[in-house]
């Protein structure tokens, strides 16, 4: 007796989840599937497994190296707010466009941080449920030996004759016991199973490969944090110090441009200070291949810290001085001539170590001097200094070498408004003539002023004169000191990013080498027939091998193998004495291989 329902009608009493929807009834004539709606909490729970799934995790790890690119390509305010001003100068039109898309702001931009934010979160959903989906494979037993071990690819089937009188059971119970040994001491989880006539173990490893991966991804959330959290609390300053002048580890004091995180205290900065005592440059000699190619760099320093007497420091190219958990790196040299400006009546309206830029290998340098005050008008100087000065077929000067040989000092003159009473900032390193008169220079009635160390000329319209001090009058070792421009950098996250990294390569390689396999070994009893012996046999076991790799493992079958090979060694290492090892009897093998 047979009987039909109607696939579209629910059974009386059939038991459902608590969440099944029922189809909605089709109209009649019509064939087309009705899905159920999701509703707002459905389509809720749809979007998180989206964005918790591995392939989103991936996806939104190649757009944030895609969106990191143009920090790499245009400028950064947080990193070199003098290249954006310049690329602003530069590219007038394009600017405000790159501008109104953040990307001189990339790492703080609102695209960058939702990038983040949804890879952050998309790989916590992905870590968590693995990892208690793992936690409980950990604590569970090895699963139970297939019935049919003969299915599996990887399979070796060995038949051990049992000696005159010879309890089969005992036999198949003591080469059990002998594969879980050997099976726990390579480094697998065994478990026996007993029944239906057969006693078998089980045994798994490889969970080091699932742990691997999990110690990668929460590397990456590891990684993100460090970098988040720790770039909130990262500083970087630049600041230049002359020869015989000290810095303070203060916002107000010493700094020439400051990037702070968000999260760092502007008025809790490690207290310290740092004096230049001399910086030592080496030079390839005059003659020698490669003349004039810097050797060596080193600034001596006195570090001065609260409660602690005055040390020596030195900082080297690469190699960093660390104080106060801050990094103090060598950027950049030139020279500072020293420069006094004095009036009508010979009284001092100047005098300071006037940094100079560098603009080629041979220390050919650029500086500007601005007297504010003191004299009929104010005075904008735009110089230029020669190391090692000779002169050119033109007749204008050029320096030969980077070394004081032969140090001259030419500057050109301008009188009038500098533009900065209105408290409009301007750059010390750059001179705006724009509504200046040049009195002393290629487009004035004077020539260049030109001067060497302890040389003094007078002012054009009789403003005064100009001194180019010599240094060595002052306890330099040179007549022209020379500066160090030096980077104080605090970052709290990269000890953090660098473990975390290690971690996440650890847990790569483990996810990548590392085999995940089970084994297993039956013994089972056979008769007399079944093992192919002659007449008078008390039986035979039949020792089974088999394994399953859990994904790529072409060693599966080799493993196999050496089992089979081992375990059959152990059983009869006694076979020159006629004795099995397990049990003592009388044993005779045969081996059949699938």
């Amino acid at each position: 007796m047979s009987s039909s329902r109607s696939s579209s009608a629910p059974v009386e009493g059939t038991l459902r989840p608590a969440d099944h929807a029922d189809s909605a009834a089709p109209e009649p004539g019509d064939d087309r599937i009705t899905q159920p709606q999701l509703g707002v909490i459905g389509w809720i729970r749809w979007g998180w497994r989206q964005l918790t799934s591995m392939r989103t995790a991936l996806v939104l790890l190649l757009l944030l190296a895609v969106a990191a690119v143009p920090g790499s390509i245009v400028p950064q305010r947080s990193a070199d707010p003098n290249g954006v001003s310049q690329y602003r100068v530069d590219n007038p039109d394009l600017f405000p466009v790159l501008d109104s898309l953040q990307l001189f702001d990339v790492y703080t931009s609102a695209w960058f941080s939702a990038i983040y934010i949804l890879l952050f979160i998309s790989l916590i959903g992905c870590v968590i449920p693995r990892t208690k989906h793992h936690w409980k494979a950990l604590r569970a037993r090895p699963p139970r030996t297939p019935a049919r071990l003969s299915r599996l690819d990887d399979h070796v089937e060995t038949v051990v004759a049992l000696g005159e009188g010879e309890d089969a059971g005992v036999a198949a119970a003591a080469a059990i016991d002998l594969a879980q040994v050997q099976l726990r001491k390579a480094g697998y989880r065994v478990e026996r199973y007993d029944g239906r006539g057969a006693v078998s173990v089980s045994a798994e490893r490889g969970y080091l490969r699932e742990t691997g991966n999990l110690v990668f991804h929460a590397s990456l959330v590891g990684v993100l944090l460090a970098v988040g959290i720790g770039g909130g609390l990262t500083y970087t300053g630049q600041t230049v110090i002359v020869e015989g002048d000290s810095f303070a580890n203060s916002l107000g004091l010493g700094y020439t441009s400051f990037n702070p995180g968000r999260f760092v205290d502007t008025e809790a900065l490690s207290p310290y200070a740092l004096t230049l005592d001399s910086f030592d440059v080496t030079y390839t000699p005059v003659g020698e291949a490669g003349q004039g190619q810097a050797g060596s760099f080193a600034a001596n320093l006195t570090v001065r810290e609260p409660g602690q007497e005055a040390r020596a420091g030195v900082v080297r190219v690469n190699h960093p001085l660390e104080i106060g958990g801050d990094r103090v790196y060598l950027m950049g040299n030139g020279y500072a001539p020293t420069v006094t400006v004095r009036d009508p009546d010979g009284n001092v309206v100047f005098r300071e170590d006037v940094e100079f830029l560098p603009s080629d290998t041979t220390m050919t340098s650029q500086g500007v001097i601005k007297v504010t005050d003191g004299l009929s008008d104010q005075l904008g100087l735009v110089g230029f200094f020669y190391p090692t000065a000779a002169d050119l077929p033109s007749g204008a000067l050029t320096s030969v070498f980077p070394d004081l040989m032969n140090p001259v000092m030419t500057l050109r003159v301008y009188a009038g408004d500098l533009g900065i009473d209105d408290g409009t900032p301007r750059n010390v390193y750059a001179l705006d003539p724009t509504g200046m008169t040049q009195i002393a220079g290629p487009d004035a009635e004077s020539p260049s002023l030109e001067l060497e160390p302890g040389q003094t000329v007078d002012l054009p319209n009789g403003m005064g004169t100009i001194t180019f001090e010599d240094a060595t009058e002052s306890g330099a070792d040179e007549v022209v000191k020379r500066y160090v421009s030096l980077s104080v950098h605090r970052d709290v996250g990269a000890p953090w990013v660098l473990t975390f990294a290690v971690l996440a390569l650890g847990g790569l390689l483990a996810a990548l080498f590392v085999p995940r396999r089970r084994l297993w070994v039956k013994a089972v009893p056979v008769d007399d027939n079944a093992a192919g012996g002659a007449g008078g046999r008390a039986g035979a076991l039949r020792i089974e091998y088999a394994g399953l790799a859990r994904g790529e493992d072409p060693a599966i079958a080799v493993a196999v193998a050496d089992l089979a090979r081992d375990h059959g060694a152990a059983m009869g290492r006694n076979a020159a004495t006629g004795q099995n090892a397990t049990t003592g009897q009388n044993a005779t093998n045969t081996t059949k291989v699938d």
